[in-house]
């Protein structure tokens, strides 16, 4: 069963020790600038992705400032439990989260179109792109 866990002091070092695979480094931030990141953006909610407990990814969320529209900055599977379908578990209970504000009907990401794995899980659950390009990262959105 696929939790979420704030970051705290016990299980920062473990949450920054994941590792993707090699094929994946250029494509994902690390997780400890991502945890620093949400020091100076509070909006950010920086999460601990664990199956029972055992600590297998990170991601992190937030509704942005400049748009105030739901974004999912970072998602992340350990490169030891990958093509396990913890990312897909991992990004279908954080949209269940998202989708619980009903102000909101639409989510964002940034994804490298070189990525193809990433980029097959979000198309499988609707995401599309939308023609955005931010520095390396093409943007794609989903409406619910």
């Amino acid at each position: 069963m696929i939790l979420f866990k704030e970051i705290t002091k016990e299980n920062f070092w473990d949450c920054i020790s994941l590792e993707v695979t090699q094929e994946q480094v250029n494509f994902v931030t690390s997780n400890a600038v991502s945890i620093a990141q949400s020091k100076v953006q509070p909006e950010c909610i920086p999460l601990a992705v664990y199956d029972e407990e055992v600590i297998i990814g990170f991601l992190m969320y937030c509704i942005d400032e400049d748009d105030g529209e739901y974004w999912i900055y970072r998602m992340m599977t350990d490169k030891n439990y990958q093509s396990k379908g913890y990312g897909k578990k991992a990004l279908e209970e954080l949209l269940r989260i998202i989708k619980e504000d009903k102000s909101h009907n639409k989510v964002f990401l940034g994804v490298h179109k070189q990525n193809t794995y990433a980029v097959k899980l979000y198309k499988s659950f609707g995401f599309y792109f939308n023609g955005q390009v931010f520095g390396d990262e093409h943007i794609m959105r989903l409406d619910y």
